[in-house]
């Protein structure tokens, strides 16, 4: 039974169905459809994110891409698997010329009917997005599925931090001022800030907090069935087969090793926090990512469960905590 109540690993005490729903929701402001489309490729003019791709539409910019390729090359039986790994260097370089190379673009579409990419994009936006995202609702205090929704979206589309930050800043806590008012002023906070936005592309991205101030008004607070988003139904038949696009700045950059050493406050924050994490003084928290930090982030990963890879993506910084 899909709304069979279940303890997902981030600890959020929602239902499967209301997981879902909110990933219809999210995946209705993206594509207009409740159902993802897994081979899409959007390039968007002016969008920060560059080159988007696959069901919940990851972006070449972010860094993202990237590593959401790279699982599905890793994975047995992707049947494009080999011709993609010729990209990969070029992904990993956040090469922005892959926006018009129609090569490379025509392969992402074909991987998009791969049963093999169907899983890897399921569990690389799970990890990327749900669970990051359903992690720092739990830590606010949210407990209703449309408050989880509300930060799951920002966490897709961009600039949480900062509207999180905002709102603690002049609402209070969530136990303060109380669910229902924290996530209403979240949403106008948001809804003002997109409206106000130096990017012409992202002031037209406010649909995204009319529709969920309309659910907010018809307090739908339980995301209950069926439910009407912006002209598309969600219904248990739907999300039976279910399965997110202009890119809000606001989502930390992927760290690595590379060359040049990326250097920057983010990577001085992530140094303390695997001080912190490890117990390792003679980790420098100098700015500056070198294989000193390499190695600690993977000797982390190593001991969290977590893909050891060195890389700092969206899972490791949400474990250590950083988009906090």
């Amino acid at each position: 039974m899909l709304a069979t109540q279940t303890k997902r690993e981030s600890d959020v005490a929602i239902s499967d169905l209301q997981k879902k729903s909110a990933q219809a929701i999210v995946n209705i402001f993206e594509t207009g459809r409740a159902l993802g489309d897994y081979g899409s490729v959007t390039l968007l003019p002016g969008d920060t994110g560059h080159l988007t791709y696959g069901r919940s539409q990851t972006t070449l910019a972010s860094g993202n891409l990237a590593l959401l390729v790279s699982a599905y090359v890793g994975a047995p039986g992707a049947a494009f698997g080999g011709q993609l790994a010729a990209f990969l260097p070029r992904l990993a370089a956040t090469d922005l010329s892959l926006d018009g190379d129609a090569a490379f673009r025509a392969l992402l579409r074909r991987a998009g009917d791969d049963p093999v990419m169907h899983e890897a994009q399921d569990g690389f936006f799970d990890r990327v997005y749900w669970a990051p995202a359903a992690a720092r609702a739990q830590s606010l205090g949210l407990k209703t599925a449309l408050g989880v929704t509300t930060i799951y979206d920002s966490t897709v589309h961009g600039s949480l931090k900062r509207i999180v930050d905002e709102v603690l800043a002049t609402a209070g806590s969530v136990a303060a001022a109380g669910e229902e008012k924290w996530v209403a002023r979240f949403v106008e906070a948001r809804a003002a800030w997109l409206g106000s936005h130096a990017n012409p592309l992202l002031r037209k991205t406010t649909y995204r907090m009319q529709a969920l101030d309309a659910l907010i008004q018809a307090k739908k607070w339980s995301l209950p069935l069926p439910l009407r988003v912006r002209g598309v139904t969600i219904d248990e038949s739907v999300l039976a087969g279910v399965s997110v696009r202009a890119s809000a700045e606001g989502a930390g950059r992927i760290l690595r090793l590379a060359q040049p050493l990326l250097q920057g406050d983010d990577v001085k924050a992530l140094q303390r926090a695997l001080k912190r994490a490890l117990g390792a003084p003679k980790l420098d928290a100098d700015g500056i990512f070198g294989p000193a930090t390499e190695l600690a982030l993977l000797r982390y990963q190593r001991d969290n469960g977590l893909t050891v890879d060195g890389i700092a993506g969206p899972a490791t910084r949400s474990r250590l905590k950083l988009d906090r």
